[in-house]
């Protein structure tokens, strides 16, 4: 079943990006290389981080093995991702249009949208707490001057795709090597850390190792990365032929992989610090961003970590914020088929999630902020099964990806995927449901 033709998202974009003719493997990988990157930032953002930090002070390194696990995970996805935008020329958002019902369409739209004003709040957030550790700014100012970056987005792609994935790019290294100072600094025991990515049965029997668990694997993938990279793999000029198909696919996969795999250390830097500072110290209790920034230096007797964690934070809430944007962008135009001015949408996205954030920071107090984070998490669990499912849906059916439909195994691999994230969403939305009743 082919797709009917629509106009590509990102059209300012689309194929822009030239794919050398020659036959070099590193000269096209590098040509290739770009999309992961920004797909890896939803990843490890600020969104992310207060899981990682109470999974490390709690439990020590027992739960490394789930963040292995998550990111094995989000690795089958998002190559899936890869599949169906060079495969079918379409990102998951239009193919969702053209494959279900408008009404259908629409409610997967309004999902669509609620969860990157819930991603955006979180990115929004742990930038603004980042500010205020930093530079002593009020959370309420903060979020104000966090809201600036989409003009940098629009300039930077103004002059070209190749500058937003260079600064994501450069935020990304920063987070990496911030952690890998804090790694140095926290001096953690490497035996422990290499029985940490062990599977441990301690993990079902202990019911509140569990909840921290599945908080980590249900955050893990993010619903838009989903749609922005089904799109932004078509800002490479590859040649519409089987071969070159197939060509892209692999180095498409290659880059996000390689990216994701980053993904891995930086989460995975978060646990590990947060167990060697603080849970072998006895600080079994710290969650909140706020207390580890503040217990670092002290804890582990050197002055310029805490600034080093403030500054990674600031880092990869800018980093995950900017695709949150673009993810917006491509929702619209692919559920509705209907193109707003780039300032304009992204200033619409951006108010979607500063008007929760401000009202709750008026009425409630900064202390909010970290309540705020969770219900952030909590309905981007609630969306990720209305991306997934699709998703996997699509790459699953020959008439819509003929020679390049999933192969058997690949099917079973990504429905069982599937079927272990949709049931750890609802588990976790149920216990949170439950504690907020309680």
């Amino acid at each position: 079943m082919a797709l009917p033709n629509h106009p590509p998202s990102l059209p300012e974009v689309y194929r822009s990006i030239a794919i050398p003719n020659a036959k070099g493997f590193w000269r096209k990988m590098l040509a290739f290389a770009g999309p992961g990157y920004l797909i890896s930032v939803g990843y490890m953002d600020p969104g992310n981080w207060a899981t990682d930090i109470a999974g490390g002070s709690r439990f020590g390194y027992t739960l490394l093995s789930v963040i292995l696990l998550s990111n094995v995970m989000a690795i089958l996805l998002q190559s899936l991702c890869v599949r169906l935008g060079v495969a079918t020329g379409k990102d998951l958002a239009q193919a969702c249009r053209d494959y279900f019902s408008p009404r259908v369409s629409f409610i997967l739209w309004v999902l669509c949208e609620i969860a990157i004003a819930a991603c955006d709040l979180a990115e929004l957030l742990g930038s603004a707490i980042a500010l205020q550790l930093l530079f002593g700014i009020p959370i309420l100012w903060g979020v104000c001057i966090t809201a600036l970056d989409v003009l940098v987005l629009l300039f930077l792609q103004g002059k070209g795709f190749r500058y937003v994935e260079v600064l994501v790019i450069m935020l990304v290294a920063t987070v990496g090597l911030c952690f890998g100072a804090e790694i140095l600094f926290s001096q953690p025991d490497v035996g422990g850390i290499l029985q940490g990515y062990l599977p441990n049965r301690e993990i079902l029997r202990n019911p509140e190792m569990l909840y921290i668990a599945v908080g980590i694997l249900g955050a893990t993938v993010m619903p838009h990365n989903l749609y922005l990279h089904s799109s932004i793999v078509q800002t490479r000029a590859w040649q519409p032929t089987p071969e070159k198909k197939w060509e892209a696919i692999k180095f498409g996969t290659i880059d996000s992989t390689v990216a994701l795999s980053f993904a891995l250390f930086i989460n995975s830097a978060i646990l590990i610090v947060a167990a060697a500072t603080f849970h072998f110290s006895g600080y079994h209790e710290v969650a909140e961003i706020q207390d580890a920034y503040k217990l670092l230096s002290p804890l582990l007797g050197v002055s310029a970590a805490s600034t080093i964690f403030g500054l990674a934070l600031l880092a990869s809430g800018q980093s995950s914020t900017l695709t949150a944007t673009l993810a917006g962008q491509i929702v619209m135009e692919g559920f509705l088929g209907f193109r707003l001015p780039s300032w304009l949408r992204r200033l619409a996205t951006r108010l979607l999630a500063i008007i929760p954030a401000l009202i709750a920071i008026v009425f409630f107090g900064e202390q909010s902020t970290g309540k705020l984070l969770i219900f952030s998490q909590v309905v981007l669990s609630l969306q990720l099964s209305f991306a997934v499912i699709p998703l996997v849906m699509f790459t699953s059916d020959r008439r819509l990806m003929g020679e390049f439909v999933n192969p058997k195994w690949l099917k079973v691999l990504a429905w069982a995927v599937t079927t272990i994230i949709v049931s750890l969403n609802v588990w976790l939305l149920l216990q949170t449901a439950m504690g907020l009743i309680n």
